[in-house]
């Protein structure tokens, strides 16, 4: 099952069996993965599932670090897996109290429980993926070496967010506040369920574009939120570009740095509880940051542009784009004050992130 040709149209059928609670299974190189997602199942799926009630539990690094279940070392790979030893007392509701940092403060004293070894890495490592892709939480009951009706390779999930997939699928003109001449472009792949776009904006000069790389954020460009700058920094951007003569602001979707809106929403309640957001992303099981900018390059060479100047605070987007074949012949910063709400964000980007202000 590990061979042949990569699949990505069977991701999009994972994702929609982990939505719906129902197993999948992962046949990686060193071992196959049956699994059932904690968050979207029941105790009556996972009795059908695993009816001797044996199947360990599959969770990240970073959370079981937050568990006491795994060392440092193992939390400075938070998306690496770890697996759980089934005991009698890990029933449904305590894996899901495992998998879900919101129940920490109603169940705070969980176990023992115990770290047991993991053949199958590469296929675990595969399932946290999936499961981020999906937007659910990245747990699962796992019967090493079992079998479902859908079994696909962790080649199928790469080649499922591989960049090369990506097209043009229509283009139209946008006026758009501060900036009316403007034309906004489509990009998608097969299985994508949503979108990115680009806002071109003024016309080219022969210089290379000033170039915003802008990450979906429902909370701060549609509602207002205050919690984070995404809001302010959109429209600012479309200003810059404007005010430069030529650029293009790229719009992707990849809400709350790649784990998906009801994730982040989920940090946020963790940031509610005292977290900031790079503890709030590990103890959900994610990594600190799991966006692709290798997207927007693609996005950038299908528009014909090799070399940009980057309105960015953040050097990893500098850094993925030269990766991926696109120059940045200059880093411009973007730098807007801070509210009351977000002051912690801004510091935590700075101090923790390499965001440099």
């Amino acid at each position: 099952m590990t061979g042949g040709i990569s699949d990505p149209h069977k991701t999009a059928l994972a994702i929609d069996a982990l939505r719906r609670g129902w197993p999948v299974a992962i046949a990686g190189p060193d071992g196959t993965l049956a699994l059932l997602p904690i968050e979207t199942a029941d105790p009556v799926r996972l009795t059908a599932f695993d009816p001797t009630d044996e199947a360990p539990v599959l969770i990240s690094a970073g959370r079981a670090a937050t568990l006491k279940l795994a060392n440092q070392l193992d939390a400075a790979v938070p998306d690496a897996p770890v697996l759980i030893e089934r005991v009698p007392w890990l029933d449904f509701a305590m894996a899901t109290a495992l998998a879900d940092p919101q129940f920490d403060l109603q169940t705070p004293l969980k176990g023992p429980f115990h770290a047991i070894h993991l053949d199958a890495r590469e296929a675990g490592s595969a399932a946290l993926r999936l499961a981020r892709i999906a937007g659910v939480l990245p747990a699962f009951f796992a019967h090493p070496g079992g079998d479902a009706a859908l079994v696909l390779t962790p080649g199928d999930i790469d080649a499922h967010e591989d960049a090369v997939r990506l097209s043009i699928a229509t283009r139209a003109h946008l006026p758009v506040d501060g900036a009316e001449s403007a034309e906004i472009v489509a990009f998608r792949t097969p299985e994508m369920p949503g979108e990115h776009v680009a806002l071109l904006i003024g016309s080219p000069n022969g210089q290379p574009p000033l170039v915003r790389l802008h990450s979906e954020c429902l909370t701060g460009d549609v509602l207002g939120s205050l919690k984070c700058d995404c809001g302010p920094q959109l429209h600012a951007a479309i200003r810059a570009i404007e005010a430069s003569g030529w650029g293009i602001l790229l719009y992707l979707r990849q809400e709350g740095r790649g784990i998906g809106l009801v994730n982040k929403l989920r940090a946020y309640a963790l940031q509610d509880q005292g977290f900031d957001t790079v503890d709030a992303n590990t103890r959900l099981g994610f990594a600190v940051d799991s966006r692709n900018f290798a997207v927007a390059a693609r996005m950038l060479t299908l528009l014909g542009q090799d070399k940009v100047r980057l309105l960015t605070n953040n050097p990893e987007k500098v850094a993925q784009l030269e990766a991926a074949g696109i120059a940045v012949v200059e880093r411009v910063p973007h730098i807007l004050p801070a509210n009351p709400f977000n002051e912690r964000y801004l510091a935590t980007k700075r101090d923790r992130t390499g965001h440099q202000f």
